[in-house]
């Protein structure tokens, strides 16, 4: 029991050391581009060495890349209503964008850093390009689908999820990937008009 116990309790300990590495990346993404990222940078706030680090990820790019997965999860969890809902889909898609305007001011650094990494940085492009793709074959899809119900006028889905998600994107990293941040609610305006303008016709 008591072995059962100590097992427990580290494998606690490794998942609080391995966030702890994770939110110290993200405090440093705030102010700094990940070129100027270290692993010294990141353990040194937290007090742990350069070989804790090496324990939980093999490089830098593995911590972006799952501070990235981190936020692609967040957001299919705020989308979802509008994404798998079968319910009135303009409520849907405020509640979801809602959630994603409050996901991406708390999370807009990530996409700053590695959006501008990927301009130069041929893995980071990679993870950047399957994390927008994977957001426009959703959203590709639930038009579709509402385009059979006859709620979205005919045209080609994928071209516009794209356009909305890569305005989305850019629109979060001007006004939320460093502080200070723009206020949220104006944002969420201006996107839920463009996409229920695009979509569903204006809603006010």
């Amino acid at each position: 029991m008591a072995t059962q116990v100590a097992v427990i309790g580290e494998q606690k300990k490794s998942v609080r050391t391995r966030l702890a590495i994770l939110d110290s990346a993200f405090e440093f993404i705030w102010s700094h581009p990940f070129r100027e990222m270290t692993v010294n940078e990141v353990m040194q706030p937290i007090g742990l060495s350069r070989a804790a680090f090496y324990q939980y990820f093999t490089d830098l790019h593995a911590v972006m890349e799952a501070l990235l997965a981190t936020l692609r999860d967040e957001i299919l969890a705020v989308a979802s209503p509008w994404l798998v809902g079968t319910s009135d889909p303009v409520e849907l898609l405020n509640e979801s964008l809602t959630g994603l305007v409050r996901i991406c001011y708390r999370r807009g650094p990530i996409l700053r850093a590695v959006a501008d990494a990927a301009a130069t940085d041929e893995r980071l492009d990679l993870a950047w390009k399957e994390f927008l793709h994977g957001f426009d074959e959703a959203v590709a899809g639930r038009i579709a689908l509402d385009q059979e119900r006859g709620l979205i006028p005919r045209f080609e889905p994928m071209p516009v999820a794209v356009a909305l998600n890569r305005l989305d994107a850019f629109t979060f990293i001007d006004a939320f990937g460093q502080r200070p941040r723009s206020r949220p609610d104006p944002v969420l305006a201006a996107i839920r008009r463009i996409w229920m303008g695009a979509l569903y016709k204006a809603q006010d």
